[in-house]
């Protein structure tokens, strides 16, 4: 690819990783040509060519079936701390400074040759995350980069944040209000997953950022809790342990704009069917991984697990019988998630026919499984139906 780009050069996070010694999953190039033309020299080499973001410069390249992004060099024309106006440039120095942070403003020569025109290596040996230049002016071009510099200091930062960057964004808070929500929440989910956002969550409260983008969020003890106990580094199951209690889920996925899926997630972490408590038998371990099955969310073992984790953080025990607990669940979905055994065509087989009464029927049988601890088999509640169709009653008593 780069042997088409002459001068092209790995730049941004997979150089920063790289220097880092950790794995990046992106690879981004940047080319001193114009977008157009960089797509014609591609496809010309035999690469596959997608116009993903032409306007702003961007296209991305796919080679054995891996992307890359290939961006023209960029200096900016006009920002409004949301978009940028942008022309293209030969200037590597040029494209650098437009960047965020000293530590993604690198770039990498195919022979290895690494420039970095604002100390970032340096700044990543000492875990400083520095605004490249001016903060104030850095922040004033795209508001987004305030929550991105807490991001960037769970992952990176070392000792205390830099006093500059910390000043810039606390004035820049009125700001964040110019951002799609979109953008927000995109940010919020991936600071909430980084291995540890302790600090950078205080840090995001103490400039009012946090009070800001998520003002439903409560004191943080629980959240601590959480992390302290070792659960699953999961953005939701850390956003349900952030929230004021009462807080509307409802509510609060319509203002981040959330996917049915996340708002349904967050919905069962908080309060999903059934107990999960060291003291619930396995009966009922059973009936809240059946209801969790049951949402079509996919991963039932692990919805009850992360629910269990978040009761852990919320009364602050032992660990050690959560861990029991833990362990009885996954024994249990080792021998198989409880799942309903009867379908419409079983009961057809009985002679009910399709309708309200077999939804009626299926509905109560299920029930009846449910009672008894998800263990009937299907030959047994088959059994159940006949005994209750002999005796009238069940759907025939609900109108079938």
């Amino acid at each position: 690819m780069l042997a088409a780009l002459p001068g092209a050069r790995a730049v941004g996070g997979c150089v920063r990783d790289a220097l880092a010694g950790r794995d990046s999953a992106d690879v981004d190039v940047g080319a001193p040509f114009p977008p157009e033309e960089i797509a014609t020299r591609l496809r010309d080499a035999g690469l596959k060519v997608f116009e993903t973001g032409l306007a702003h410069g961007t296209i991305t390249a796919v080679k054995d079936h891996l992307p890359v992004e290939v961006t023209s060099l960029r200096r900016d024309v006009l920002t409004d701390g949301r978009h940028a106006v942008v022309e293209w440039t030969t200037d590597w120095r040029e494209d650098a400074a437009r960047r965020d942070f000293t530590i993604n403003a690198m770039s990498l020569t195919a022979e290895g040759a690494l420039f970095d025109y604002f100390t970032g290596r340096a700044d990543l040996a000492a875990g400083k995350v520095r605004f490249v230049g001016d903060p104030d002016t850095r922040l004033a071009e795209d508001y987004l980069r305030a929550l991105r510099f807490f991001r960037f200091q769970a992952r990176y930062g070392a000792g205390k944040p830099d006093a500059a960057a910390v000043a810039a964004i606390a004035r820049a808070v009125p700001g964040l209000a110019l951002l799609s929500i979109e953008r927000v929440w995109m940010e919020l989910k991936r600071i909430l997953a980084v291995p540890d956002p302790r600090a950078a969550l205080d840090l995001m409260a103490q400039t009012g950022v946090l009070g800001a983008v998520l003002p439903e969020a409560g004191a943080r003890d629980i959240l601590m809790r959480l992390i302290e106990s070792g659960a699953p580094a999961d953005a939701l199951l850390r956003l349900a342990a952030l929230l004021a209690a009462g807080t509307d889920t409802a509510a609060l996925a319509r203002r981040l704009r959330f996917s049915a899926e996340e708002r349904s997630w967050l919905d069962e972490i908080r309060g999903g069917q059934g107990p999960v408590a060291p003291g619930a038998a396995d009966a009922d371990l059973r009936r809240a991984l059946a209801h969790a099955d049951r949402t079509r969310l996919g991963a039932p073992a692990r919805l009850v697990l992360l629910r269990t984790w978040l009761s852990q953080a919320r009364q602050d025990g032992a660990s050690a019988p959560w861990d029991k607990l833990r362990a009885r669940i996954e024994a249990i979905v080792a021998a198989g998630i409880p799942t309903f055994p009867l379908l419409g065509r079983d009961l057809a087989g009985e002679g009910i026919a399709p309708g309200p009464a077999m939804g009626r029927w299926l509905a109560e049988l299920r029930a009846w499984w449910l009672s008894g601890g998800c263990i009937a088999t299907r030959e047994d509640c088959l059994a159940e139906l006949r005994r209750r169709l002999a005796q009238g009653g069940g759907g025939t008593a609900l109108g079938g």
